[in-house]
């Protein structure tokens, strides 16, 4: 049964970033007013909301978009950097989105930025622990036990990160849509967008969750292998 579960969760995630990813080149080719660029949008956001301490960097790749809160940088990829469509317009708003939280203090951002160091290393060792675990289970627990201690503060980091995601897409639209940026027929379209990519969001927290149930009845002696 819980094979089952993990292939449902792989189709899933497939099927969401194949519509993440579609979304966001279909949205790609809808040009944005007064040919604004996704640094400018994100400038303007900044300037707006009196940020002033925040800077508008490019980064490359696709899609890898972020918000540095260490030293205060809105990264933005090839396509949205200087890109003057509706996707480019909703990827930087959110991460200044993300730039806004930060200036503000809220909650969920502060945990999730505390828990980074901590889950950077736990990634890099929870796959040999749990592996190491498995082999020994029987003879040393405490091992699988650790993994399963490693696997769940990365779950936790995703389903923190939820609402960081979903929030900044939130002030994201707010803020299109009531500097004008946006319009009746372009402003769906980045709301479209940003849910497709908070979904991917939610795939990952689910699945991280089912394998770490997983992972806790196979220690307490009770999966259905």
């Amino acid at each position: 049964m819980i094979y089952i579960i993990f292939i449902a969760f792989a189709i899933l995630s497939f099927i969401v970033q194949h519509m993440m990813q579609s979304r966001f080149k279909k949205y790609s080719q809808v040009p944005m007013p007064y040919g604004l660029t996704g640094k400018d949008i994100a400038e303007r956001m900044l300037r707006e909301n009196g940020i002033n301490n925040v800077t508008v960097t490019h980064v490359g790749g696709t899609l890898t978009d972020h918000y540095n809160p260490t030293n205060h940088t809105i990264n933005l990829s090839d396509e949205v950097y200087n890109s003057c469509s509706i996707a480019a317009a909703a990827v930087a708003a959110h991460e200044t989105g993300h730039a806004l939280q930060h200036a503000l203090g809220y909650g969920p951002l502060k945990m999730r930025s505390s828990l980074v160091p901590v889950v950077n290393f736990a990634s890099t060792w929870v796959q040999w622990v749990l592996l190491i675990g498995i082999l020994t289970i029987e003879y040393v627990p405490q091992i699988m036990l650790a993994g399963i201690i490693l696997f769940a503060l990365t779950t936790i980091f995703c389903i923190v990160t939820l609402p960081v995601e979903i929030n900044a897409s939130k002030r994201a639209l707010v803020w299109l849509n009531s500097a004008g940026v946006t319009n009746m027929q372009t402003h769906p379209m980045a709301k479209d967008a940003l849910k497709w990519a908070a979904y991917t969001y939610v795939v990952a927290a689910l699945s991280s969750l089912a394998t770490l149930v997983y992972y806790i009845l196979m220690f307490l002696g009770r999966s259905d292998d």
